[in-house]
């Protein structure tokens, strides 16, 4: 009984050990995800044995959630927006995490001073900032060219459709952007029944011009298929086309929208030490830089923007495609997670409303 007994603890600690040895890490797919596989997946593995599983989701926060309340979580770590990482610790969903525990900058900065504003929440540690902005294919343009946010609404001047993603949040302030409301004053209209009407007004303009996408990876489709002239996506999306792929598309970012991307590990995740490893080392100064040799994603540390240098091909220098360059910020519209907190559901619900509306 007793050699039983210690063969099954062996078995057991061999068990634990063959699961601690990987995480699987909950992401966007696309340019976004191979870019976290070579900054920070390959390394990690490398220096740490753990293996990474990556699993693509269009919104990664809705399997974190849905895991968590079947109480089956799969996922270890999730890369998930902003407003996504406060709702769900609010909820109870997530682990909280320490910044003392996270590493600090190469000259001792600690974490929580070299972490950009607002990048590190309760239950959540940014990794980059991103932007919503319009492309179009500059080879469909022999004369003037789309350069506002204005002219994105502006279909007798530029005809053709346009791509709009399928939610509020990256519809309505563009349209009250479009129609000359100041970046800053766009949380106050839409909390307001008059700034409502406005934006609803103006996306009436374009309404039956549009082609609603949901996954990150369409709108790039829609240009390059030419089914749309203009269209709204991921900064980083589009830049991997242009320049990863060579596809003649340019970039507005008149009024783009800014937001952040925060890993969070659920509770219940099945490897919660090699979880929170993976987490402090995908966010330590170098990794952090790394990635933006993969993708125009601005960092979340101030102590990554000196090493970011060129694009993976060696010649593309990335500093002007960040959406954190200053030139690119003069109209942004940063995501205000407490403002969706308050009036997400509203919104979505006049939204779909809309939508419906012939």
């Amino acid at each position: 009984m007793k050699r039983i007994l210690i063969l099954s603890s062996a078995l057991c600690g061999l068990a634990f050990a063959a699961q601690a040895a990987e995480v699987n890490v909950v992401s966007w797919g696309g340019a976004y995800e191979k870019s976290q596989v070579e900054a920070y997946n390959k390394p990690f593995a490398e220096k740490t044995g753990i293996k990474v599983n990556m699993i693509a989701a269009d919104n990664p926060a809705t399997p974190l959630k849905a895991q968590v309340e079947a109480k089956n979580v799969t996922g270890d770590v999730f890369d998930i927006e902003v407003s996504d990482a406060i709702r769900l610790c609010d909820e109870g969903a997530l682990v909280e995490i320490d910044p003392a525990s996270l590493p600090a900058a190469p000259d001792g900065t600690p974490a929580a001073e070299d972490f950009l504003d607002g990048a590190l929440q309760d239950c959540a540690v940014a990794n980059i900032f991103w932007g919503t902005v319009i492309a179009f294919d500059g080879s469909k343009y022999s004369g003037e060219k789309p350069s506002t946010a204005a002219d994105f609404f502006d279909t007798a001047k530029f005809p053709g459709k346009r791509g709009l993603p399928k939610n509020p949040k990256r519809t309505l302030y563009l349209a009250l952007i479009a129609d000359g409301v100041a970046p800053d004053q766009i949380y106050e209209k839409l909390s307001s029944p008059e700034g409502i009407e406005q934006a609803f007004k103006k996306l009436d303009t374009i309404k039956k011009d549009v082609v609603w996408w949901e996954a990150g990876a369409q709108p790039v489709q829609l240009l390059a298929d030419g089914e749309v002239v203009m269209a709204t996506g991921y900064n980083g999306r589009f830049f991997d086309a242009m320049v990863g792929e060579g596809k003649p598309f340019e970039i507005i970012w008149d009024g783009q929208y800014m937001d952040m991307d925060m890993f969070a590990i659920p509770k219940g995740a099945p490897n919660p030490e090699a979880a929170m490893e993976y987490l402090k080392f995908a966010t330590d100064t170098q990794r952090l830089a790394d990635q933006a040799k993969y993708i125009a994603y601005g960092p979340a540390r101030k102590s990554s923007t000196a090493l970011v240098g060129m694009y993976q091909d060696g010649k593309t220098e990335m500093a002007p495609h960040m959406p954190t360059v200053a030139d690119h910020m003069k109209t942004a519209v940063m995501d205000d997670p407490e403002f969706w907190a308050d009036h997400a559901a509203e919104l979505t619900e006049k939204f779909n409303a809309w939508l419906a509306a012939s």
